[in-house]
């Protein structure tokens, strides 16, 4: 399993928001073939960013892991080994 230095999230689930234990990250949409072009994402100072291709909020909580999420199940992981 591949192991990113910069984490990659999805939102297969269509969730409105997802909180995430770093402030720079990948957005990769919906686990493959429903992914949108994977962005690099940076919330900077501002602790939340919006994917400009899926919409979704992103939400920085410092109480998370680096591949944890609110809800759970939202760190990509790619299933190609």
């Amino acid at each position: 399993m591949a192991d990113y230095g910069t984490p990659h999230f999805q939102n297969d689930a269509g969730h409105d928001v997802i909180e995430i234990g770093v402030s720079e990250f990948m957005c990769v949409g919906a686990h493959p073939p429903y992914d949108h072009p994977h962005v690099y994402l940076d919330m900077g100072d501002e602790g939340e960013k919006v994917c400009p291709y899926c919409s979704t909020l992103y939400r920085f909580n410092r109480t998370l892991g680096r591949h944890d999420t609110l809800p759970a199940g939202c760190a990509f992981h790619d299933k190609a080994a």
